[in-house]
């Protein structure tokens, strides 16, 4: 049974407005016409604040995308405030109640290099991305070394469709994956000296061709939030969760094995 005492900053959950509500004041707003005097004072909130006021994700309108029931678990699924809201993202917290913390990510405009052993080394941005892949839901268990689990259904696509855009050379043998790691201020995990960062990652070359490693762009019919790993990310559901990087900005494509972030700080417990 997992049992969260929540800390006296946190708001009881009868101080959130529900979803229906919010997005229904949107529209409210909208048809008033003074959605311009929002964005006006948008401009002022701290950095990362005014896009997630005033501007929707512009993947919105590709979700929800088409459940592929070959990916389903025998399970209900877990409920999607506890999934959005309980999550390990240390560039936001060593604690769990980071959630809040993480909507100073801006996810746009976000590009992803792809470099290493390919044919062409080339830079994509995220929107760009989805318009060459397909997109599907997958329900998959997301397990912890911690002993929880949940079951989500992710958006995504088979990472192995990253695999052939970025058309590898031959003598590729592993990928090696980049987590976002530019500002303290954005990020204040980053200040914690101690680790190594950038989160880093991989997977074999045998791996992420696998028909199970999934590239995760949208969680619960819409795109993936900012705590989850917007706007991409890895799950891999027969490994644990910290092989499942998240907020990914490079996939560079390698012959050596990739140092990974747990595996620098203690490889005898997590290993490649």
């Amino acid at each position: 049974m997992l049992i969260k005492v929540k800390r006296g900053w946190e708001l009881p959950e009868s101080a959130v407005t529900p979803e229906d509500i919010y997005l229904n004041r949107r529209q409210i707003v909208k048809a008033l016409g003074i959605a311009p005097a929002i964005a006006a004072t948008a401009s002022v909130l701290p950095t990362g604040m005014a896009m997630a006021a005033t501007d929707p994700d512009p993947s919105a309108g590709l979700y929800p995308v088409p459940r592929n029931e070959k990916y389903t678990v025998d399970r209900a699924l877990t409920e999607e405030k506890e999934a959005t809201t309980y999550n390990n993202f240390y560039e936001f917290g060593s604690h769990k109640q980071i959630s809040r913390a993480a909507q100073r990510l801006e996810t746009r405009p976000w590009n992803i290099v792809i470099d290493g052993m390919v044919e062409k080394e080339f830079e994509i941005g995220i929107d760009d991305l989805l318009k060459q892949v397909q997109l599907e839901e997958r329900v998959y268990r997301h397990r912890c070394v911690e002993a929880w689990a949940m079951t989500v259904p992710w958006s995504g696509f088979p990472m192995k469709q990253l695999v052939d855009l970025a058309r590898p050379t031959s003598g590729a043998k592993y990928v090696m994956m980049q987590t976002i790691a530019e500002s303290k201020a954005e990020m204040p995990g980053l200040r914690q000296f101690w680790y190594p960062w950038p989160y880093q990652e991989g997977l074999t070359m045998e791996e992420a061709n696998n028909d199970l490693a999934f590239l995760v762009t949208g969680m619960y019919g819409k795109p993936v939030r900012p705590q989850n790993g917007a706007p991409i990310r890895l799950a891999v559901p027969w490994k644990y969760g910290f092989k499942s990087i998240k907020s990914v900005i490079r996939f560079s494509f390698t012959d050596q094995k990739p140092k990974t972030f747990w595996e620098s700080l203690q490889d005898k417990e997590y290993g490649f």
